[in-house]
């Protein structure tokens, strides 16, 4: 998309704002309940409830089971969530609750449980962009954003490059995966090989073990007209394909083959489009800063490479702790308390989930 999508904000006369807003933040766009709160920009209380482990047998998300699991941890997450942060329920200002991308069922869940909150103490709600949380949640941990950044957005579902001037008003998508995102096509090399779910860790493990210069798998878009044609755009399953066959022929010959030295070949193909499109990104539209995001950003050779590239280049990188790499509540009340205190309009009370909610839109 080349139009940033610009957040209609209230009159000044009728600005709910405040600088510091207290805001609970509800995540339930897949298999994590999480809750947080957040006061300005600090962050008061994360807690996370995760059915992860139920999925190992099926090799991946059972939406359904997701969707049975939020209502089950709805309830003693928030509870646990308000307890440790010593705050009562009437004490938060605004709800912010993940609206999408996601999966619908989960998102619906969350939603309808922020509804009821929202109604019953008379307070603002907000159902924000999960995928935007994953910026903001840096925030938390760096400090206040720069007046403009490239973001990287990298996880199972995502790899986009976004130009964000201003997370609460002004997001640019500049280009994303035209097939596989980087975390979707780890983890298929990861049941290629037979690893256990979800594979993605477990091949970043492996590669670390391996040569990244015994085996050259191909880099996806990276012929000269397509450099230009998808200059921040991304391809990942051709690579999956390359992979593919690789261990199949040698399976087929008998011949034996080093697990590590594959996963060490496919992840530093994988990272290295990632961090090369974002570094040219940032030359090209004068940032200064990269930021990272998404639970793909925890894969230890993304963050050394992004690090060592963006060093070359006297560019910063910000990237949160792995804590909060992977879906929590922190990042969506992150990105609601950024609205609130951008002044942002509340959504409508009858706003739906929308599972291919756009990058650029912060809030429903």
């Amino acid at each position: 998309m080349d139009t940033a999508l610009k957040t209609p904000q209230l009159e000044t006369s009728q600005q709910w704002r405040k600088e510091k807003p207290l805001v609970l933040g509800i995540e339930s766009t897949c298999d994590e309940t999480g809750f947080a709160l957040v006061r300005g920009g600090e962050l008061l209380v994360d807690r996370t409830a995760t059915s992860m482990d139920e999925y190992a047998r099926y090799g991946g998300i059972i939406p359904e089971i997701a969707s049975r699991a939020h209502l089950e941890s709805f309830l003693p997450t928030l509870e646990s969530a308000l307890t440790e942060a010593h705050v009562r329920l009437e004490e938060i200002d605004a709800i912010a609750v993940a609206a999408g991308p996601g999966l619908i069922g989960s998102l619906t869940v969350g939603i309808c449980g922020a509804k009821a909150l929202a109604q019953t103490l008379g307070k603002p709600i907000y159902g924000v962009n999960h995928v935007l949380g994953h910026l903001a949640v840096d925030e938390l941990v760096d400090g206040p954003m720069p007046e403009q950044f490239i973001g990287l957005v990298v996880s199972g579902g995502h790899s986009n490059l976004l130009h964000v001037r201003d997370l609460a008003t002004d997001v640019v998508e500049l280009g994303g995966t035209l097939d596989d995102a980087a975390g979707e096509a780890f983890d298929k090399v990861g049941r290629l090989l037979g690893l256990p779910y979800p594979g993605g860790p477990h091949v970043d493990k492996l590669s670390q073990a391996g040569n990244v210069e015994a085996i050259k798998f191909p880099r996806g878009l990276a012929s000269a007209r397509d450099k230009n044609k998808y200059r921040y755009d991304f391809s990942f399953s051709g690579l999956k394909t390359a992979v593919s066959r690789y261990v199949s022929a040698h399976e087929k010959q008998g011949e034996p083959f080093s697990p590590e030295d594959v996963c060490a070949g496919f992840s530093e193909a994988v990272n290295d489009s990632l961090t090369a499109k974002a570094v040219q990104a940032c030359l090209d539209l004068e940032c200064s800063t990269i930021v990272v995001g998404g639970g793909y950003s925890a894969n230890s050779r993304l963050r050394s490479l992004i690090e060592e590239r963006a060093q070359a280049k006297g560019l910063t990188v910000r990237m949160p702790p792995l804590r909060f790499c992977t879906d929590n509540g922190a990042q969506i009340a992150a990105i609601g308390s950024t609205l609130v205190r951008a002044g942002v309009r509340p959504s409508e009370s009858d706003f739906a989930p929308d599972s291919q909610m756009s990058l650029t839109v912060p809030v429903m």
